[in-house]
C-alpha cells in the first residue's frame, strides 16, 4: 500500500518509524567506520604530516635558543645579502586612518617623515614667558567664583524668529546683525590650562611696484626672507582690475608665516630693536584686532630699514625698492583684551582707547 493512501494518523506514525530507523542506521555506520579506522595500523601520508600535539599544549621553551641567537653572526654567515627592502624601512607617506594595517610612527620618532629635530634651545622671550609672564597673566586674569555663585544669564548670541510667519517654525536661529555676520569668539577666563601664548606670526606685504616692474617683487622677497628667516609665498591676483593695471594671475604680494621659536624671535626683535628706533611713534593702536585674539601692526619703508638684517646689509637693497609690510601676531587668546594683555606684558606699547 502506498504511504499517501493511509489515514493521516497512520501516516505520521509511519514517517516517525522511518526517521528513527534512519538515525539508528547512521549511528551504526559511524561506529563501524571509527572501528575500521582504529583497526588500520598503517597511517596514510596525509595524516603523517599533522602534528601529534597542539602548539598551545607544548611545554614552554627553556630559553636556550633565544639566548643563543646571534643575528649578527647569522647575517655574516649568509652567502648573499637579503633584498634591499629588508634593510630599509620608510613609514607610510599618508595617514590612511586608524584601521589601516600600516600606521606611520609618531612625529617624535626619527623614522617619521614629519620628524623635526629640536628645539635645542628656547629664545629669551619664550623663557621669560614661561618663567614670569605666564604666571602673571594667570594671576591678573583670575576670576574668583565662591561656591554658590549664581551665573548672570547672558543674551543669546543668535537671533530668534518672531513667529510672524508659519515658515519661521523649526527654522534655525539667525546670525548676528551687521555686514560681516560673523560670530566673535566667547572670551574664556584665564586659568592654568589656557594661558594665552603666541602661536604664530604672519608678515604680509603688498608690492604695488610689481605691477610695472617685477624687480620690486624680487627685492621685497629677499628682504622679507632676510628679516623673517622664512621663504616667502607669492600670491597672485585672482581677478583683473583695469583701474589699477592688475591682470589675472599676476604676482602681487608676499607672505611669510613663522611658528615656534621663529615667531618669538621676530616679536622679540620688534619689541627690543625696532620699536625704540622709530621716531615719533606712539605705539600700536588699541583698536587693532579681529575680535579673536590676533593683533596687527605695520612697518613703513623707514621702519623696515631699522631691522638689523637690513641695516647690516643696507647697500644690497635699492632704497626705493624696499617695501613696508604688515605684521599679524596670532595668539591662543579668545579675545583682543587677553591678547593685548599678553603682548603688553612682553613689551608692546598700546595707545588710545582700548576696545574689548
Amino acid at each position: 500500500m502506498a504511504l499517501r493512501e493511509l489515514p493521516s494518523a497512520l501516516r505520521r506514525l509511519a514517517i516517525r518509524d522511518v526517521r528513527s530507523t534512519a538515525v539508528s542506521l547512521a549511528g551504526a555506520l559511524r561506529r563501524y567506520a571509527s572501528g575500521e579506522a582504529a583497526s588500520v595500523k598503517e597511517v596514510s601520508q596525509d595524516f603523517q604530516d599533522l602534528e601529534s600535539q597542539s602548539s598551545l599544549a607544548s611545554a614552554p621553551d627553556s630559553g636556550v635558543k633565544v639566548n643563543g641567537y646571534d643575528p649578527i653572526k647569522r647575517a655574516a654567515g649568509r652567502r648573499r645579502e637579503l633584498p634591499p627592502s629588508r634593510y630599509q624601512y620608510r613609514s607610510p607617506r599618508y595617514y590612511r586612518g586608524p584601521l589601516h594595517p600600516h600606521q606611520p610612527p609618531p612625529t617624535s620618532d626619527p623614522a617619521s617623515r614629519q620628524f623635526v629635530p629640536g628645539p635645542f634651545s628656547h629664545t629669551r622671550l619664550e623663557q621669560t614667558f614661561q618663567s614670569t609672564i605666564s604666571s602673571d597673566l594667570m594671576t591678573l586674569g583670575y576670576a574668583h567664583r565662591p561656591p554658590g555663585t549664581i551665573d548672570v544669564p547672558k543674551s543669546d548670541r543668535l537671533r530668534t524668529w518672531d513667529d510672524s510667519s508659519p515658515y519661521h517654525k523649526n527654522r534655525p536661529k539667525r546670525g548676528p546683525r551687521g555686514p560681516e555676520g560673523v560670530l566673535r569668539l566667547v572670551e574664556k577666563d584665564i586659568h592654568w590650562r589656557n594661558i594665552p601664548k603666541i602661536t604664530g606670526v604672519t608678515v604680509h606685504s603688498m608690492i604695488k611696484g610689481a605691477i610695472d616692474d617685477s624687480s620690486h617683487l624680487h627685492i621685497a622677497g629677499m628682504m622679507l626672507q632676510a628679516v623673517t628667516g622664512v621663504r616667502p609665498v607669492v600670491h597672485r591676483a585672482k581677478h583683473s582690475v583695469s583701474g589699477f593695471g592688475i591682470r589675472q594671475r599676476m604676482p602681487i604680494s608676499l607672505t611669510c608665516t613663522m611658528r615656534g621659536n621663529q615667531a618669538y624671535e621676530f616679536v622679540d626683535k620688534c619689541i627690543n630693536l625696532v620699536f625704540p628706533k622709530i621716531k615719533d611713534w606712539e605705539g600700536v593702536k588699541g583698536t587693532t584686532g579681529d575680535s579673536s585674539g590676533n593683533i596687527s601692526w605695520g612697518f613703513s619703508r623707514e621702519g623696515a630699514i631699522l631691522f638689523p638684517e637690513v641695516e647690516v646689509n643696507y647697500d644690497m637693497y635699492p632704497p626705493k625698492l624696499i617695501p613696508g609690510f604688515h605684521v599679524t601676531v596670532h595668539t591662543s587668546a579668545t579675545s583682543d583684551r587677553h591678547a593685548r594683555l599678553l603682548l603688553s606684558a612682553m613689551g608692546v606699547p598700546f595707545y588710545g582707547k582700548l576696545v574689548d
